[in-house]
């Protein structure tokens, strides 16, 4: 089989899991929405089942019953046998709370990514339309709005807004004096974060938390979260009672793991503070797939950044008008520095960013380390073995900051 075969194939399988994801992310909102008339949910749902047929192809084909059952569990089970599923194997399309995983939004959003990218790079994204990748054109035009001064600090003022400041007042956001098309990328909260008018930021991100209510022994028990996966295992997941009188509810934080020590404590997030209840109405919030790929992965950028320059470090954030995410000078006081050229990215499936670094044959910008949060070392030993061939080395941000520090005289923890 020649490189073209390969090439092709693996096209034909990034459309297929892409198209199966879209699928099932579709039909779990239509089971899990509530208010949604019977009719309107079946209608959805053979909608999706359609879809899902289509990427399946007729020699691999799929009853309706057998489609609900999988939506409502194993993802990997909705692709043919012969496509690897790569992350989407075992992954639950609906959890315990019988709301959508926050993991399959994430991966629907990184298929949307590569494709793009591929369409980009004048490669087929398979049959996918312009409005299939509205997230991603979000996220490219945020960015060309921002620079379009071609003023650098003009530019970090701007995405550092993005990042620090996901979602807030609108009096509060009209003080950052961000281009007005970008500030329309700030919508209205969430409905899955809003419980009796209210919600609650999460204390890493500061985006809308999402918002359940169980019935317990004691009675109905509400529960806040991050949507962000890793941030919620860190500490930003919550407890309340409803208050029957249309109070605000006080959060009540659940059991968080023990904060780390040596290398990982000079970027772990400081999550002690209880975010309080902020009502629904006159507020708003980063649309999801700017918050999900600016805001979230900024917050290690800047950390990284901040702690760098904090010990003496000469460090630039997003040079060039974002050439790549961070260019450090590494040496000590008195020899020649070499500069590191850095790109960080958080995905949920390191597979699909493996894709996107194959398929862009190392980074479009120049970077040559790729740099991953600390939650997120175990993509280390797969983004190595493929950022290797491009010449590019891959580490998890506090590694990175530790050796900086290290080849730079000073200390890191």
């Amino acid at each position: 089989m020649t490189a073209v075969d390969d090439d092709a194939r693996a096209l034909g399988e990034n459309r297929i899991r892409y198209l199966v994801t879209k699928a099932a992310l579709h039909a779990a909102k239509a089971m899990t929405t509530p208010g949604l008339e019977p009719q309107q949910r079946l209608a959805t749902l053979m909608e999706c089942h359609g879809m899902v047929l289509a990427a399946r192809g007729p020699e691999s084909p799929l009853s309706f019953g057998e489609f609900r059952k999988a939506v409502r569990g194993d993802l990997g089970r909705l692709l043919p046998g012969d496509v690897d599923p790569l992350d989407l194997d075992g992954l639950r399309v609906v959890d315990a709370d019988g709301q959508v995983t926050e993991d399959l939004f994430d991966l629907d959003l990184e298929q949307r990514m590569l494709l793009h990218a591929l369409r980009t790079l004048n490669k087929t994204a398979g049959g996918v339309s312009t409005r299939d990748l509205q997230s991603e054109i979000e996220q490219e035009t945020a960015y060309a709005l921002l620079n379009r001064t071609g003023d650098q600090e003009t530019y970090v003022r701007g995405r550092s807004d993005l990042i620090r400041v996901a979602a807030g007042s609108v009096s509060d956001l009209a003080d950052l004096r961000l281009p007005p098309m970008v500030a329309e990328f700030y919508e209205d909260i969430p409905y899955g974060s809003v419980y009796d008018g209210y919600w609650f930021g999460c204390p890493i991100c500061r985006w809308p938390m999402r918002v359940a209510l169980n019935r317990g022994a004691g009675g109905l028990v509400g529960s806040a979260r991050c949507w962000h996966a890793p941030h919620a295992a860190m500490g930003a997941t919550y407890i309340f009672r409803p208050t029957g009188d249309h109070g605000a509810p006080r959060l009540q934080p659940e059991s968080a793991p023990a904060r780390p020590g040596g290398r990982e404590s000079v970027l772990y997030p400081d999550i002690e503070t209880i975010p309080d209840a902020l009502p629904a109405e006159g507020h708003k919030a980063l649309v999801r797939g700017i918050w999900r790929y600016t805001t979230v992965p900024g917050i290690p950028e800047l950390s990284l950044h901040d702690r760098l320059a904090e010990r003496g470090v000469d460090v630039q954030l997003w040079p060039g008008l974002d050439a790549y995410d961070l260019l450090v000078q590494v040496g000590r006081r008195r020899a020649k520095k070499r500069p590191f050229k850095v790109d960080l990215k958080d995905y949920t499936s390191a597979a699909t960013l493996a894709q996107l670094v194959h398929a862009q044959e190392g980074d479009q910008g120049g970077a040559e380390w790729l740099v991953v949060p600390d939650y997120r070392h175990d993509q280390v030993p797969l983004l190595s073995g493929v950022c290797a061939k491009y010449g590019m080395k891959v580490a998890t941000a506090s590694e990175f900051g530790e050796l900086v520090c290290e080849q730079s005289g000073v200390s890191w923890a």
